[in-house]
């Protein structure tokens, strides 16, 4: 049992960090997916069991100089408020006059939702009187914000030292994170799979090469895999290359070479001679794509040649789509992989899909609930990856 789930919050106010960053209709600020509002109701529903009460504070998009109405976290109240059959009390502000007044009146039972903490600079700033200032508002402190743990901000991180360690907790999505991260890194059964995608090997380096010291077959997929191609020698026409990173890509190579770990490339892509879905389609090996013609999707051999090796594997983790999978022509090598990495978990494997364009496939293929975990953090996953300390979770731990 955790921390968390040990401790009784009967008669605690509880000043949790959620990530309630979700996507609102510009027009009627409908929300067009609650998947992270969802994610957050088991932590917040254990307190109020106990008999505690619950004060929320997240931030929403980017407010450029202090309050703007697009991005007040009221578009979110009703909704939240059916979510958790509670009628939600809302602060018009996070740290002025109403918070404080709202927060030091809420009973067991009721939750309060304060306004966007971005709308003050101090929010991102990390500054220490707000934070402090925030922390006065509650008696425990709660980390359930896993999309923003690596932020060094007031709210997810240097307000901890306004708590005794005893105050302060990682809320059970953030439990859940860390666990399944820390499973994959460093508790990860053998073999291990990384599936790397995306378009940008600068985006990837230090991913690959953290895992270079653990994984036994990284794949590597999406338009980084040309830029891999060409250090090699191929010819990929006028697919997405970073002439900047060939230098980069032999030395990840010749690295993994040196480690003992498999590197795959995708033997075979689907070309088009345009960036759309209305583009003529043919195949070609991935390192002899003709002038004119881009690699937009792994092609059949590749997908065959990823599934066998996924399939025999005991962990996976998957971070970025294998082609451009918003477009329907080029979204069947995604797809192949999201098949394989659910039939490995079926037979026993555990499989974590982190980084924001693979959670999207999965969700959009139907295979989320076929996979071991899928994280609701995109850049904090991607950094907890790279070997990074994530300040959200030092600040609970130290």
């Amino acid at each position: 049992m955790s921390k968390f789930s040990n401790h009784n919050f009967a008669n605690q106010k509880a000043l949790i960090r959620v990530d309630f960053n979700v996507p609102l209709d510009k027009s009627t600020f409908a929300i067009t997916d609650d998947t992270r509002m969802r994610a957050a109701l088991p932590t917040i529903q254990k307190i109020l069991n106990d008999g505690g009460s619950v004060i929320l504070m997240s931030h929403l998009g980017r407010p450029k100089d202090g309050p703007e109405d697009k991005y007040s976290l009221k578009h979110i109240l009703t909704h939240l408020s059916n979510l958790l059959k509670v009628q939600v009390k809302f602060a018009d502000d996070c740290i002025g006059a109403s918070a404080i007044e709202l927060a030091s009146s809420l009973k067991a039972g009721e939750v309060l939702l304060l306004e966007n903490l971005r709308f003050y600079k101090q929010e991102e700033k990390g500054d220490e009187a707000f934070a402090e200032k925030l922390s006065k508002l509650g008696d425990v402190w709660v980390n359930d914000a896993f999309g923003t743990a690596h932020r060094a901000h007031a709210s997810t991180a240097v307000i901890a030292k306004f708590f005794p360690k005893e105050k302060r907790f990682f809320g059970l999505l953030m439990e859940a994170e860390v666990n399944a991260a820390e499973k994959v890194l460093h508790k990860s059964e053998k073999p291990f799979v990384a599936i790397i995608g995306g378009a940008k090997v600068s985006d990837k380096i230090l991913i690959i090469e953290n895992l270079l010291e653990r994984a036994t077959d990284i794949i590597i997929g999406g338009g980084m895999a040309y830029t891999f191609m060409k250090a090699q020698g191929g010819q990929i026409g006028k697919s997405l290359c970073e002439e900047e990173r060939l230098q980069t890509a032999l030395e990840i190579l010749n690295k993994a070479v040196a480690k003992d770990v498999n590197i795959h490339l995708p033997s075979d892509s689907v070309i088009a001679d345009n960036f759309s879905n209305d583009a003529n389609v043919s195949t070609a090996p991935s390192n002899n794509i003709p002038d004119g013609w881009m690699g937009l999707d792994i092609a059949d051999n590749a997908q065959q040649q990823f599934a066998n090796v996924i399939k025999k594997s005991k962990t996976i983790l998957w971070n970025g789509p294998m082609g451009v999978f918003e477009m329907s022509k080029f979204q069947h090598g995604t797809k192949a992989i999201a098949i394989a990495v659910a039939e490995a978990t079926q037979n026993g494997a555990f499989s974590l899909v982190g980084g924001g364009d693979s959670v999207a496939a999965v969700n959009q293929f139907g295979f989320a609930n076929k996979v071991s975990y899928v994280s609701t953090g995109g850049g904090a996953m991607l950094e907890y990856f790279e070997g990074k300390i994530l300040p959200g979770i030092a600040a609970v731990n130290e």
